[in-house]
């Protein structure tokens, strides 16, 4: 309460002759109205399958991966008639880097939505804002989604914020129990409810630090986190939530095939509490998909460019499927190269792009992709100066590591700029045209 004092001007041998008391309303913090508020402030927005950071994220071409895409949905809508696999609520999806893992979770998050299924996702990305890269928004990002779905879990939710105001400095575990499972055993979620959760690209979640690892002390080696630690503290807690009772929905994990995983996902101790993986492989027919994505971008750019029909021909679109290899990745690569190259014309850059051979035989399904990076970062007039680049962007700087030692984050791109620059626009001079051909590129 607030209370205003407002004299009256008239004044009698130096005396206030009466004096007016006007009582205000409080003005009290919309956090503390709302407590929502501060769940909001937490998430991580970009992870969200619709956000805005998303906009350009890679969905499954028309046609392709449709045995991928309808084994997943297929699982998140039908129960399994056997007892023991109905209560088995985690599925893994798993292939190595280029076999199309993001397009695919992004392609089934659009199918649910197509189909009333709602779906609570989380995107990670190596290469997106810091909330993407780490697991302190994980929990509230989900929490905040399941409120939306399920208006009934708003006030206790907010609640628990509302009691624990340190909430979101606790381990996910204690965030997990206070901001989901207790508020859904204080609600009823019909029968017959359909949802999932999507967490894509949880490998590419990195470590969050709790204490600065350059500090000089005789016990830093025991306080530095690892990524590993930090995706299996995630793994393990999306298997709790999906063994309690009140977790009705389902879980779909897509990562790479790291070690952390697949220990995780293959030990005996709780290996029956998981649906089968999905391995993308042979099985699923990745050439025909590629195949497929060849054939209708080399469409638009003969559209785009007034070139003959016959171009390229069937066998040269054989080459290219057969140096992919089964990775969606070289065929992006090779169209997105096509694309944003300024050197030379189309038919001359895709006779390189097929002369262009591995520096080692083997199986390696990578090498022609290998060779095709190599040999642009070697095309670069600066290759030295164009991989120091790629470093910083990737976060690391090598060979200054020490220079920037005392700041928290990567420095300003400016700040690198004039230490990489022989001269003023050196940089932005050289990479031009490079950098987007050498990132990674949109999977079909």
């Amino acid at each position: 309460m607030i209370m205003n004092i407002l004299p009256d001007m008239n004044l009698h041998g130096g005396s206030i002759e009466d004096v007016e008391i006007n009582v205000l309303p409080e003005v009290i913090p919309p956090s503390i109205v709302d407590p929502l508020n501060d769940l909001i402030s937490q998430i991580a927005k970009g992870a969200l399958h619709n956000s805005a950071e998303r906009c350009d994220a890679p969905k499954c071409h028309p046609e392709t991966r449709v045995a991928v895409q309808d084994e997943v949905y297929s699982w998140i809508i039908n129960e399994d008639p056997d007892p023991a696999q109905k209560m088995l609520k985690i599925k893994w999806v798993t292939g190595p880097a280029g076999t199309g893992k993001s397009a695919i979770m992004g392609s089934v998050a659009d199918t649910c939505k197509q189909g009333g299924v709602f779906a609570v996702t989380f995107f990670f990305a190596s290469y997106a804002s810091p909330d993407r890269r780490r697991k302190t928004a994980f929990i509230p990002t989900l929490a905040y989604q399941l409120t939306e779905h399920l208006p009934a879990l708003k006030d206790p939710v907010a609640q628990a914020i509302r009691d624990k105001p340190l909430l979101f400095k606790k381990t996910l575990r204690v965030q997990m129990e206070e901001l989901i499972l207790a508020p859904l055993r204080r609600v009823t979620v019909e029968s017959g409810h359909q949802g999932v959760m999507l967490i894509d690209g949880l490998d590419e979640c990195e470590a969050e630090q709790y204490f600065d690892p350059r500090a000089s002390s005789c016990t830093r080696e025991s306080i530095v986190r690892t990524k590993d630690d930090d995706q299996l503290e995630i793994l393990e807690v999306l298997r709790e939530l999906s063994l309690d009772p009140a977790f009705p929905f389902r879980i779909v994990i897509a990562s790479r095939p790291e070690r952390v995983f697949r220990e995780f996902f293959n030990n005996e101790s709780h290996k029956s509490s998981f649906a089968p993986p999905l391995i993308l492989d042979e099985k699923y027919n990745p050439n025909a998909d590629i195949a497929l994505f060849l054939q209708a971008k080399f469409s638009e750019i003969r559209r785009h460019n007034n070139l003959s029909p016959s171009w390229p021909s069937p066998d040269i679109l054989a080459t290219l499927l057969k140096q992919a290899s089964g990775q969606f990745i070289y065929a992006a690569t090779v169209i997105r190269y096509l694309k944003t190259s300024r050197d030379g014309n189309l038919h001359t850059l895709l006779n390189w792009v097929l002369n262009v051979k591995p520096t080692s035989a083997g199986s390696n399904p990578f090498s022609h992709l290998d060779a095709i990076y190599t040999h642009i970062l070697q095309s670069a007039s600066k290759p030295t100066l164009a991989v120091k680049w790629l470093w910083i962007i990737k976060g690391e700087i090598p060979d200054w590591y020490g220079l920037f030692s005392s700041m928290s984050s990567i420095p300003a791109a400016f700040l690198v700029n004039l230490l990489l620059q022989t001269d003023e626009g050196d940089a932005g001079q050289r990479l031009t045209g490079m950098l987007s051909e050498v990132t990674p590129a949109e999977v079909p």
